[in-house]
C-alpha cells in the first residue's frame, strides 16, 4: 500500500484569450472570426447599427462557466473599443449608447469567415453535422461563412444566429425538406 496522491488528472484551461470579435445576436453569443482584413468588424459595427449588443473586438477572453458553458466578455484596456480599418479606433458607447454594450455573453456559436476561392467545398444544403471548435475544453458549434463580394455578412451572420436558435429546438429545414421529398416521391 502506497502513502503517494494519486497523479493529479490533466484539466483543460479554465481560460483563454482568442484573436476574436463577440457580440450578443438574438440573444446568441457569436464569436466571429477570421483572417485580417476579412470584415470581421465591419460586419461587426453594421450588427451593431442593427441593434445588436457588442461585447468584444479583436480579442475575446473567453472562461468557463457553470453548466459546462463559456462566457467571453472584452480585456479591460479595449473594453468598448472597436478598430475599423480607414476610421481608426472607435468608441462603441460613445458613439451608439450603452445599450449597444454587453460586458460579457455566453458563447454558443463560432462564426468563421472564410474567402471564397475556387475549390472552396460549402455544405449548400445544411444536410452535414454542423463542426465544431473546442476552446477551454468545451465544445462549440463552428460554421463557416464564405465571404465574397456582393454578400451581406451581417445579414449573413444575423440567419446563423437564428438558424442556430432553430436547431437548438430540434428543428432543421434540411431535414423537413428531405421529408416533403420523400412524401412527394411515395
Amino acid at each position: 500500500m502506497t502513502d503517494r496522491a494519486p497523479a493529479p488528472v490533466k484539466e483543460p484551461e479554465s481560460r483563454t484569450t482568442i484573436s476574436a470579435g463577440l457580440l450578443k445576436i438574438f440573444d446568441v453569443g457569436a464569436i466571429i472570426l477570421g483572417d485580417s482584413g476579412i470584415g470581421k468588424s465591419e460586419s461587426a459595427l453594421e450588427l451593431i447599427a442593427r441593434g445588436h449588443k457588442f461585447v468584444a473586438d479583436d480579442i475575446v477572453e473567453i472562461r468557463r462557466a457553470g453548466k459546462g458553458g463559456l462566457v467571453g466578455s472584452a480585456p479591460a484596456l479595449s473594453r468598448n473599443f472597436m478598430e475599423i480599418r480607414g476610421l481608426g479606433i472607435i468608441n462603441i458607447r460613445a458613439i451608439f449608447g450603452s445599450r449597444a454594450i454587453v460586458r460579457e455573453s455566453r458563447v454558443d456559436l463560432i462564426i468563421k469567415l472564410r474567402k471564397w476561392e475556387l475549390g472552396f467545398e460549402v455544405d449548400r444544403l445544411g444536410l452535414k453535422a454542423a463542426d465544431s471548435i473546442t476552446i477551454a475544453g468545451v465544445k462549440v458549434p463552428q460554421l463557416t461563412l464564405p465571404v465574397a463580394p456582393g454578400r451581406n455578412i451581417a445579414t449573413l451572420i444575423e440567419v446563423a444566429c437564428k438558424v442556430h436558435k432553430l436547431r437548438a429546438k430540434g428543428y432543421s429545414a434540411p431535414d423537413e425538406i428531405v421529408r416533403r421529398l420523400d412524401k412527394a416521391l411515395t
